[in-house]
């Protein structure tokens, strides 16, 4: 249990693909305008990171089998595109608002670098089924608690009196690297002494 602790905190605060890695910069930048579509990106990247690391998983290992690992990463590709497909069907139905919110970003879920590199990541990691899809989980809501904080203080900017030359993306930028700077704090941190009981 605690091996599944240290994987998921690991993922959300040390190893959080936006600071860490630089991974998903696009929508983070993109979407982080409003909280309430920094949440909906935020839920629709932790569904499809979540179930994209476990069938990534059996993929690989069929690749495995079959000889063909060379095909690893086209293969992730179509998995995830299927993912985001069926993610995009469903919050046209149910959240017709959302979907127009989050716009060209929702289809770009396709190509964030985050869930591709999720996946990739935990098959160079070594990781099994559970582990892969702990760490997906566990990245995907690193990402999602990041998207959400930023979006929250680049709401409140708007009623900021900030220098004209740093209004708007320039301000977005170092608020984005202050953050960035907060959460390598935790870089070095001990989760397995935490976690042992």
């Amino acid at each position: 249990m605690a091996e599944y602790l240290v994987i998921i905190f690991g993922a959300i605060f040390i190893n959080n693909f936006i600071v860490s890695r630089f991974l998903g910069i696009c929508p983070f930048l993109g979407v982080s305008r409003q909280v309430e579509t920094a949440t909906g990106m935020g839920l629709a990247v932790t569904f499809v990171m979540g179930l994209a690391s476990g069938i990534t998983y059996l993929v690989h290992k069929l690749l495995v089998a079959l000889n063909i690992e060379f095909l690893q990463t086209i293969t992730f590709i179509l998995v995830i595109a299927v993912l985001v497909q069926f993610v995009e069907m469903v919050l046209k139905k149910s959240s017709p608002v959302l979907y127009r919110a989050l716009g060209i970003y929702l289809p770009l879920i396709t190509t964030n670098c985050a869930v591709l590199g999720v996946t990739i990541l935990n098959i160079d990691a070594g990781h099994n089924f559970l582990q892969s899809v702990v760490n997906g989980i566990g990245g995907a809501l690193g990402f999602s608690l990041l998207i959400i904080l930023f979006a929250g203080i680049r709401e409140n900017l708007n009623f900021a009196p900030i220098p004209r030359s740093l209004q708007g993306f320039p301000i977005a930028l170092i608020t984005a690297g202050l953050i960035s700077m907060a959460f390598l704090g935790f870089t070095g941190f001990d989760l397995y002494a935490l976690f042992s009981f």
